[in-house]
């Protein structure tokens, strides 16, 4: 929208009542700002944002006196016309609270309520150090709290940011939010930033003190003011002293910094949830707030567990499944709901398991990390951290579960959002918890350098952290595999070794493949049953369930010609999975193009030779089988190329390949050479599923 020829770009989510405005903050961010409280409310609410004038799609007007507070309130009011908002519940965050303040006091009838986070507004006292000589003056020497300086903005605008967000985000293990932060920053500039410094603020005439006073005496709505004690940027007394003005409630948090709604997004959702249930209370005998209706359960009957298989891969699925079938034989009655995604429900749909409604409300993580990658290239860790509003959309998701169903048993399979964020906030445990993973230990690649390095050796703290201080969190911690199979690196400089604190910290079911070998007079038979001739052989090629495999079935396909016309009876299955359409790719003669295919561990256990990507399940679906394989670890994909790479190499199994050096006459010449080599792998045991599931029946 457009107001006295300024554009304003605004975005609404979510439908229904009440509405709530989520007002810009300082000019420095955008309304990204918001991120992890967006998909949230907006499953419960109608929510608002716009971009504040001078950063993000919004203008930038060239004059001091457009970043007046008055233009940004005029603003808001301004969106809710351009949105059909009557009235809506006003979230401001830091000088965002002071937009929100005006507002109340000058448009009650516009405003249902107030929820403000660490409001900058000159109420209370300053912090002691931010006590400095005047923004404009020129300084010899820039350090600390003396860089928020005009004159330094234009001289280093980016260290500025870096060190204004390392304030704002003054929370150990804060580097993502940091980072996010300083991209936001610099969509902006120096000359910007002053303009908002010079505009006029609380400047009715009077001090901004007085201003800010009769603008609070004047807020009749009910009000919620959040801020914590730790704040490194605005006083935590600025925010009593607000709430005290308006008469509304304070939650004084310990701990946090500037800007919880970031760091603390689980507790600040609810907060905000809370109070606005209270304000606008929910109509009677509605089952939710939006979202997925819920199912009714009846207390103190069958024994219930919720499980969560993660989506990034079908390995996950195809050995949760048989977890639980092994469970369901140890605990009778047992109900198992499932809360997951595409393509895990696909797997789930095959075996008649039962997916909760609340699966819907899942952001999708597949196709997030189909978006990070690029030609067989998959920064895993990069992709996993840059996904966290989407984690955190999905723990909350399950939030909202397990407060309305009574579960005794939550499984989280590399349910990484689930594990994070209960360690977060270990108070929402009420239920017997299990975590499951194939690797422990971020481990960083030679490509991302010291920033890499010490990113992961951050991340890899912040779990050891997590797990020293809240042991009896988890009451199991599984590890898919043994002892031997876990990389013998340290977590990062001054850490441990990540085998030996694994073996501390874990249980070790063995692998878990979820079937039984087949030899080979049941090999025999098993090729009859799908239709292979005996005259024939087969080469399955797949790349699991996501869409990053694409480049490497194209380039296989190029090779199918060379190899044929030297094994003219190979025959090649081709199977592209649940996220790729089989009529993108070419089709050669002697090659069948499938899609998603349920049964695709018997294929692999009949098979001559494959050709697959580097995940962990098939690998080892291939190595229990005693199949030749060829596997092409995703360039940069820590796992594969770290973790799922040392476990191959102890079990001796699969030929490694390189995606950047093996063109289609590579490819075939490896296959032709790998077919008839004698295979002498290390034997998997097959019991992994039943040893899983009785430490799982335990917590019953």
């Amino acid at each position: 929208m457009e107001r006295d020829g300024v554009r304003i770009a605004w975005e609404a989510f979510g439908s229904g009542e009440p509405t709530l405005l989520l007002l810009p903050t300082w000019s420095i961010v955008h309304s990204r700002i918001w991120k992890m409280q967006v998909p949230y409310l907006a499953r419960h609410y109608r929510v608002v944002t716009f971009d504040g004038r001078g950063n993000g799609r919004s203008d930038r007007p060239d004059e001091a006196r457009a970043y007046a507070d008055t233009e940004f309130v005029a603003d808001a009011v301004a969106v809710l016309d351009a949105t059909d908002t009557a009235r809506a519940i006003v979230l401001g965050l830091s000088i965002g609270g002071a937009w929100a303040l005006r507002m109340a006091a000058e448009h009650a009838d516009r405003v249902e309520a107030l929820v403000v986070e660490a409001p900058s507004v000159p109420l209370g006292d300053p912090l002691a150090s931010r006590d400095g000589p005047p923004v404009d003056q020129p300084l010899d020497v820039y350090e600390g709290w003396t860089k928020y300086n005009h004159h330094y903005w234009r001289q280093d605008y980016s260290d500025f940011l870096q060190f204004f967000f390392g304030r704002c985000f003054s929370e150990p293990h804060s580097t993502k939010p940091i980072e996010d932060a300083v991209g936001w920053g610099l969509e902006t500039d120096a000359e910007t930033l002053i303009h908002t410094q010079v505009a006029p603020y609380f400047a009715d005439g009077s001090h901004p003190e007085t201003v800010a006073a009769e603008l609070a005496a004047r807020v009749q709505c009910p009000s919620l003011v959040i801020h914590s004690a730790a704040d490194e940027v605005t006083a935590v007394s600025r925010g009593r002293e607000l709430a005290r003005a308006m008469g509304g409630e304070f939650v004084e948090l310990a701990g946090a910094g500037h800007i919880p709604s970031v760091r603390e997004p689980v507790l600040f959702n609810r907060l905000v949830r809370e109070f606005v249930d209270r304000v606008h209370p929910p109509r009677p005998g509605a089952a939710t707030r939006g979202g997925t209706p819920v199912r009714g359960y009846s207390l103190g009957r069958r024994p219930r567990a919720l499980y969560i298989s993660s989506p990034i891969g079908l390995g996950h699925a195809r050995r949760d499944v048989a977890i639980a079938k092994e469970l369901k034989r140890l605990v009778p009655d047992l109900e198992i709901d499932w809360l997951a995604q595409h393509p895990v429900t696909a797997v789930l749909a095959a075996e008649g398991e039962a997916l909760h409604p609340a699966s819907a409300d899942l952001a999708s993580e597949s196709a997030h990390i189909e978006n990070e990658s690029g030609e067989h290239d998959l920064h895993a860790f990069q992709a996993i951290r840059r996904m966290d509003e989407i984690l955190l959309s999905n723990f909350m998701v399950f939030h909202d579960l397990v407060e309305q169903v009574p579960y005794d048993l939550v499984i989280g399979d590399e349910a990484w959002e689930v594990d994070y964020h209960l360690h977060e906030n270990p108070e929402l445990k009420r239920f017997s918890y299990a975590w499951m993973t194939d690797f422990v230990g971020w481990v960083p690649m030679p490509e991302g350098g010291e920033r890499e390095a010490a990113i992961t050796a951050d991340y890899n703290a912040e779990m050891i952290e997590h797990r020293a201080r809240y042991r009896r969190l988890r009451d199991h911690s599984i590890f898919v595999g043994d002892p031997d199979d876990i990389v013998p690196e340290r977590f990062g400089p001054g850490l441990p070794q990540i085998r030996e604190w694994t073996c501390e910290n874990f249980q070790f079911a063995g692998y878990i493949t979820g079937l039984e070998p087949v030899d080979g007079n049941a090999r025999a038979d098993l090729r009859a049953q799908l239709g292979y001739r005996d005259d024939e052989r087969v080469c399955v090629v797949t790349v699991g369930g996501s869409a990053v495999g694409a480049p490497l079935l194209r380039r296989v396909l190029d090779a199918v010609p060379i190899v044929r016309g030297r094994m003219p009876d190979l025959r090649f299955l081709v199977v592209t999975g649940p996220r790729i359409d089989p009529e993108s790719l070419p089709s050669n003669e002697g090659v069948t193009l499938r899609g998603y295919v349920p049964d695709l561990h018997r294929h692999l256990a009949a098979c001559d030779i494959a050709v697959v990507q580097g995940g962990l399940t098939t690998c080892m679906e291939l190595t229990a089988n005693g199949r030749p394989f060829l596997y092409f670890p995703l360039a940069n994909h820590f796992e594969q190329q770290i973790h799922v790479a040392h476990r191959l190499d102890r079990y001796g199994a699969g030929c490694r390949m390189d995606y950047r050096t093996s063109d289609p006459d590579a490819i075939a010449a490896a296959i032709t050479a790998t077919i008839d080599r004698p295979v002498t792998y290390r034997p998997v045991a097959s019991d992994g599923a039943a040893r899983a599931a009785r430490m799982l029946a335990d917590l019953f």
